[in-house]
């Protein structure tokens, strides 16, 4: 499972084209009302094929040993686990509390709220926060309409947490005969940064969102190139790089804190308690890792079957971001394992599996009758006991907790994840390239997004399981836009991530590859095409997570998953496989290096 690669120096603008082609958008939209999968396994009953009878030629994905070692992690001390520092974080969490609820100005308490919320710090205050952002929005909206700064910051957290608010709110800043910004603008470099930040958050038809981007972008490139030394480069620099919407929230926090320590208006409290919060979370997720990695151990897995990517820290990252708060230790502990069976079933799909073997594996899942392996290869047995298992042990646990039996549900997400590999294989073997529509009403299925959303939703706590909820997640048609749209830009960003490894390997064609194919384009074009693609989803993410009638908690997965995916591969190529010493100096620092 792996996502996106950009140039570690790239601006957003080399990153993404922001003036949308109208072959981008129409690209995206056809590919936006899925199609149900019902692909049906061609695999004749007759056919059995065994490893142990049958010398045949493999692919080999030539996977490197995991980086992270299992007596290391067992070897963690972490002493922000204990009692003393959970006091002094409750004596800090008042004071700070006391400030937000004294701060008398909305626009300075909106300032504190996006600062809590970058250090990391927002779920401490979450009742806080609510109340005045509901005020903000039914009693005091956007009153300083001729402040960008603050316009476009109160746009932006309102807009963060689900309020519907309108970008009628930036006409007070175009020009009066046109759509344009007003040049003199560009001068506010505050405004300018608090602006660009919150163009992300636009959705479809937002035009106006879309020249702010376009607008914010080129200014702020200027400041940069004029002004090496001023207060505000840094962070100017930093958003260039990747806009706020689109960071992994635990890693900015860990930047951040860094950067409020510079300002000349910190507040020593607040980032006292920053420090603090991050080295007990740290704590926290360590304690995790090493649930994660005893678990590993005790499946055997590695030693069962070797031809697959071992990854059980990065793994965990995966649920670390999808939900970061101390009330989601199980699911991310989850999440994390479900990863590393997707990956090993992933590596069976597109490196390990002959055709006909996958043919009966995928029939075998579509059965899900653990009597009746026959035909299966030795290895084949070993994977398809680690989902079937998988899959009773966890609807086990939700049944004790919730009283809910998902198991038709989880078992069906496995079943649509299995003939969607399964529809690449027979791409692959049969020398297929496939239009880039039809690979893409498979591959964000096959890329794993709503399997991972699927088991998100039984693990959220205090959120009841609801059948009529879990048959939107399950039903993979165009009632389920949240989970299409999510993972269609899981699918987009995992090829610009990992096509050019898996040209060399050999692989099913990427989104890449099939439009060079459609369009008769070079690399570099389909490249960018498929960038542009990103952003449209972005937009109709946007879009989804505010008007899903889902939990607002389960909505921002989308989100979250995205963030997560940008995390992993905006310094390096594919660096879920390779763990190449950036990344996993970058995970270090997020799980085991206290500040």
């Amino acid at each position: 499972m792996a996502l996106l690669h950009l140039p570690q120096a790239a601006s957003l603008t080399n990153m993404l084209p922001l003036n949308i082609r109208p072959s981008c958008v129409a690209s995206i939209s056809k590919s936006f009302n899925p199609p149900s999968l019902t692909v049906e396994c061609k695999a004749s009953s007759s056919v059995r094929v065994s490893d142990q009878t049958q010398q045949v030629s493999r692919r080999s994905g030539d996977f490197q040993p995991d980086v992270w070692r299992y007596d290391y992690i067992q070897s963690l001390n972490n002493n922000y686990a204990e009692q003393a520092y959970k006091e002094d974080s409750r004596m800090l969490g008042e004071e700070v509390r006391i400030l937000l609820s004294e701060t008398m100005s909305r626009v300075d308490q909106l300032v504190l709220i996006d600062t809590l919320q970058r250090l990391g710090l927002g779920y401490h205050f979450k009742g806080e926060i609510k109340k005045i952002l509901e005020n903000t929005y039914n009693v005091d909206k956007f009153k300083n309409k001729l402040n960008l700064h603050a316009t476009a910051l109160e746009f932006r957290l309102l807009r963060q947490h689900g309020y519907d608010v309108s970008t009628d709110v930036f006409g007070s800043f175009k020009v009066k005969t046109g759509h344009d910004f007003q040049r003199s603008l560009s001068k506010d470099i505050k405004g300018m940064l608090s602006l660009y930040e919150a163009s992300f958050h636009l959705m479809e038809n937002e035009t106006i969102l879309e020249k702010a981007t376009n607008f914010t972008s080129k200014s702020l490139k200027d400041f940069v190139r004029n002004n090496t030394e001023h207060e505000l480069t840094c962070q100017v620099k930093h958003a260039l790089e990747l806009p706020l919407h689109w960071r992994l929230p635990r890693w900015e926090a860990r930047w951040f804190i860094g950067e409020y320590e510079r300002m000349p208006n910190m507040n020593p409290t607040i980032l006292q308690l920053a420090k603090l919060d991050y080295n007990m979370a740290q704590a926290m997720y360590q304690e995790e890792v090493k649930s994660n990695i005893r678990w590993w151990q005790r499946t055997d897995l590695e030693n069962k079957i070797n031809f697959f990517r071992c990854r059980v820290v990065d793994n965990y990252v995966w649920g670390l971001g999808m939900k970061d708060g101390p009330d989601f230790e199980k699911l991310r502990r989850v999440i994390g394992n479900l990863c590393a069976i997707i990956t090993l079933t992933d590596d069976m799909y597109d490196v390990h599996g002959t055709l006909e073997e996958l043919e009966i594996f995928t029939e075998t899942i579509a059965r899900w009758d653990a009597n009746d392996l026959d035909g299966l290869a030795d290895y084949m047995k070993v994977a398809f006991f680690a989902i079937y298992n998988f899959v009773d042990e966890l609807t086990s646990d939700i049944q004790k907790e919730k009283g809910h039996n998902v198991h038709s549900y989880l078992k069906k997400g496995w079943q649509d994840f299995c003939k969607a590999f399964m529809v690449e294989a027979r791409w692959y073997h049969g020398g297929k390239t496939p239009s880039l529509k039809e690979y893409l009403e498979n591959g964000w299925v096959s890329i794993g997004g709503p399997l991972l959303h699927l088991h998100a939703y039984v693990l959220m706590p205090n959120n009841p399981i609801r059948d009529l909820d879990l048959d939107l997640i399950s039903l993979h048609d165009q009632h389920s836009n949240l989970l299409h749209v999510s993972g269609l830009n899981f699918r987009l960003l995992n090829d610009l991530g990992t096509f050019k490894r898996e040209q060399k390997t050999g692989d099913v064609p990427s989104s890449i590859q099939c439009y060079m194919n459609d369009s008769g384009v070079s690399e570099e074009e389909a490249i960018e095409h498929i960038k542009c693609l990103v952003h449209e989803t972005w937009k109709k993410m946007n879009e989804q997570v505010a008007t899903s009638s889902l939990s607002r908690d389960f909505n921002v997965t989308a989100w979250e998953l995205s963030r997560t995916a940008t995390f992993f591969y905006y310094y390096g190529d594919d660096t879920y496989t390779l763990q190449d010493s950036t990344f996993k100096d970058r995970v270090h620092s997020l799980l085991f290096e206290p500040i």
